[in-house]
């Protein structure tokens, strides 16, 4: 098996409330890392993430904006712990991040959406391969569910329409055509909004 060289957070992005802010300091206590915090003169804070030798770290700042907490970081890393917990972190904090494994012959690159993986993609001299790629099957079926089933009821919806209108020709009073016309008025708000 390949041994990584270096794992690089080409960009990263943690938007926290104050609660998960707490949560993501006491994160790394059962990491096998040691954290560092500063609270700067403007209400931010520094986060100094380091292994336990003190070798390597990794620097954040949380700046405050309104009620989060925004830290935007690139870094390059060789420790193994600081990897894993920067992994479990932008995992557990819903993160977003190009994330690249470099390996010897080639690179992995990993693209997070929200925590998730939604993209993995290999990288060598020759060019690039996607390895694997987030899709969200469950919400396209739903989409073409619900596709098919606005279609089905515009359908049922101008049959009604066409029923309508014969019954008002053949109406013999005015309070009878009143009625059709709001029940017209009705399909037709309805199928605008459904058409939209």
């Amino acid at each position: 098996m390949a041994q990584r060289i270096a794992t690089e957070y080409v960009q990263a992005k943690l938007r926290l409330t104050r609660d998960e802010m707490t949560r993501f300091l006491r994160f790394f206590d059962e990491q096998q890392v040691r954290l560092g915090v500063k609270v700067l003169d403007n209400g931010s804070q520094e986060a100094v993430l380091e292994d336990c030798a003190g070798r390597e770290e990794v620097r954040f700042v949380f700046q405050q904006d309104e009620d989060r907490f925004v830290c935007e970081w690139s870094c390059r890393i060789t420790n193994v712990a600081l990897t894993n917990a920067l992994r479990k972190a932008v995992a557990a904090f819903k993160g977003d991040a190009v994330v690249k494994r470099i390996y010897s012959h080639y690179t992995m690159s990993y693209q997070y959406v929200a925590g998730a993986v939604h993209q993995i993609a290999e990288l060598t001299a020759k060019g690039s391969r996607i390895v694997y790629q987030f899709k969200d099957t469950l919400g396209e079926l739903e989409r073409a569910f619900r596709l098919q089933s606005v279609e089905g009821e515009i359908q049922w919806i101008q049959q009604a329409v066409n029923e309508l209108l014969d019954r008002r020709i053949d109406a013999a009073s005015a309070a009878e055509k009143l009625d059709i016309d709001r029940s017209l008025k009705l399909y037709s708000d309805r199928l605008f909004a459904l058409e939209a």
